[in-house]
């Protein structure tokens, strides 16, 4: 009686909308902010002489991507180009999941950073930035007297 009434399971269906809801609304935050699922995502991390980022964005053009510094501002930017053929009459896109479009990302260096000695690179999908941290904020060993 209650399969004809219901021909579908609506526990699932709330089940999957719940789901849906979270991860839009999920927000983990890092270091600098909250920006879970942004494009391309990125790693930051540090050893006594630099400041490692590593930005995964593959099938880039590395002639599009952008990376700047400005005061203890880095600012990645660029353009993915699509894979799918264009919008014509003809022509339906059932799924999309991948990103395509103009991004940017944005991260705000720490004091002991050398805006002035940043090295980049792309190499297999990955964008590599370094960046030196000041002599001064180096640990150094003191020896005792």
């Amino acid at each position: 009686m209650y399969r004809a009434l219901f021909p579908r399971n609506v526990f699932a269906e709330l089940d999957s909308l719940q789901r849906e809801l979270q991860q839009a609304f999920d927000f983990s935050p890092s270091i600098r902010g909250l920006s879970r699922g942004a494009f391309p995502a990125i790693n930051v991390g540090r050893t006594d002489q630099t400041l490692e980022i590593y930005s995964f964005a593959p099938g880039l053009d590395p002639s599009t991507v952008n990376v700047e510094v400005e005061r203890d501002i880095l600012t990645i930017a660029g353009e993915r180009k699509s894979d799918l053929p264009e919008k014509d009459k003809d022509t339906n896109v059932h799924i999309q999941e991948r990103f395509s479009g103009r991004f940017r990302r944005v991260i705000t260096l720490p004091e002991d950073a050398n805006p002035e000695s940043v090295a980049a690179n792309y190499r297999d999908g990955v964008l590599h930035v370094t960046v030196q941290r000041r002599a001064a904020a180096q640990p150094r060993r003191i020896n005792l007297q």
